[in-house]
């Protein structure tokens, strides 16, 4: 009897869109569904980018070349430099989305059974690539009591062995939202150098901090040889169809080698590529992102304000990108919690979609009682949902109350 591979077998459905078919079924019966679980905005793509693609002038749509068009290398650059994060043309790789850069940085620095370290929560696709590369994650483990900051370097030390290879982390983060200090980052960047580590830094959100500035991991010269940077244009555009991504490195061996990467691959999308290049060209681009941002500040203090009304909720304050993960103390399965919304519960005809706190963990046991909420609905969209959430959740504690007493 044939049999897939065991790898295949290891990995784990995503917690952000394992439950849509259940979302799915609560539509047809004609109930309206807050997605709170996705990180897909509600707000349109900045109209010079889709004018961009309208307008490229393509007659052959051929492959591009397979570290992407020089004309959006050089667009790129120009864009980071106006952050002040310098990168040459040879040192800037465009990917199909965040995805594949990070993919690709696993493929290109780790062997099968090197250990790879993370904070958790994290974004569960990090273990999925790990996972397909034969990799181990550790987890760096971080508290929601103390808003998902780092914890000491010493204890993060401690986690280090002979098989560790790579620090990876996003910042600000997801699924937490939290915003490293530049100590903090300054921190792992003194591990990756004492220990001779990769460390790979996942930035989409990099625009996205509402208090205080996101760190870089390009900032820090004595990394060159070290430093990855991974970003997309996914969130800071609202663009997630686009897929379009880079990876940079000061490294000269790490790039020739994520080029064979490349090769294999192809080639990323073109008419994406041209949407980007007239995005970056329009002298109004800094002007769209910042209104973008400003939107997601407003909702992120309209979520988080609504939340306090939740009997019990535990969560902080985020200081970026667009997502709170909360504890709820009164359940002890949030994923049983989420298809309850979907499958057993609805307050004048709307329901809410979260995505279940475990599988942003690494360590068993972790998340049974927290979800991630992504504050990607107009604002009062979102006050809305937590209304359905806050009566939801009653219900959800008084059912299994009840359930336990007949018990």
């Amino acid at each position: 009897m044939l049999s897939i591979s065991e790898r295949a077998k290891s990995l784990k459905g995503s917690p952000i869109r394992r439950l849509t078919p259940l979302a799915n079924a609560a539509k047809k019966r004609g109930i309206a569904v807050y997605h709170l679980n996705i990180g897909q905005p509600d707000i349109p793509t900045p109209t010079s980018f889709m004018e961009g693609v309208r307008n490229a002038k393509v007659d052959v749509l051929s492959y591009s070349p397979a570290m992407g068009i020089a004309e959006t290398i050089d667009a790129m650059c120009a864009y980071y430099a106006e952050l002040g994060i310098h990168l040459a043309h040879d040192e800037l790789i465009v990917t199909i989305g965040g995805s594949e850069a990070f993919c690709f940085a696993l493929q290109a620095t780790c062997n099968p059974g090197d250990e790879v370290l993370i904070p958790e929560p994290f974004y569960p696709n990090y273990v999925g690539h790990s996972t397909m590369n034969g990799n181990r994650v550790v987890p760096i483990t971080t508290r929601i009591e103390d808003g998902f900051h780092l914890p000491p370097m010493a204890e993060i030390e401690k986690l280090i062995t002979p098989r560790t290879r790579a620090i990876l982390f996003s910042n600000p983060a997801n699924p937490t939202g939290v915003g490293y200090t530049r100590d903090e980052v300054a921190g792992l960047a003194k591990l990756a150098l004492k220990h001779n580590l990769f460390i790979i830094s996942d930035e989409p959100y990099r625009e996205l901090m509402y208090d205080g500035e996101a760190t870089s991991i390009m900032s820090f010269p004595e990394l060159a040889g070290n430093a990855i940077l991974v970003d997309s244009i996914s969130k800071r555009l609202s663009a997630c169809g686009a897929r379009i991504g880079c990876l940079a490195t000061r490294n000269k061996e790490l790039h020739a080698a994520v080029n064979k990467l490349c090769q294999i691959r192809l080639s990323p999308p073109t008419f994406e590529q041209l949407g980007l290049v007239a995005f970056l060209k329009d002298p109004h681009h800094k002007q769209d992102i910042a209104a973008i941002v400003r939107k997601f500040h407003a909702r992120r203090d309209t979520l988080f304000d609504a939340l306090q009304s939740i009997p019990g909720v535990v969560c902080r304050r985020p200081e970026g990108a667009f997502y709170i993960f909360v504890k709820f103390p009164q359940i002890d399965d949030s994923e049983a919690f989420a298809k309850y919304l979907l499958t057993d519960f609805q307050l004048d005809g709307e329901t809410v979609m979260v995505a279940p706190g475990a599988d942003f963990y690494a360590t068993p046991g972790m998340g049974t009682n927290e979800v991630r909420l992504a504050y990607v609905l107009e604002e009062p969209k979102l006050v809305r949902a937590v209304e359905v959430l806050k009566a939801g959740l009653a219900a959800y504690v008084e059912e299994k109350a009840g359930v336990a007493s007949v018990r």
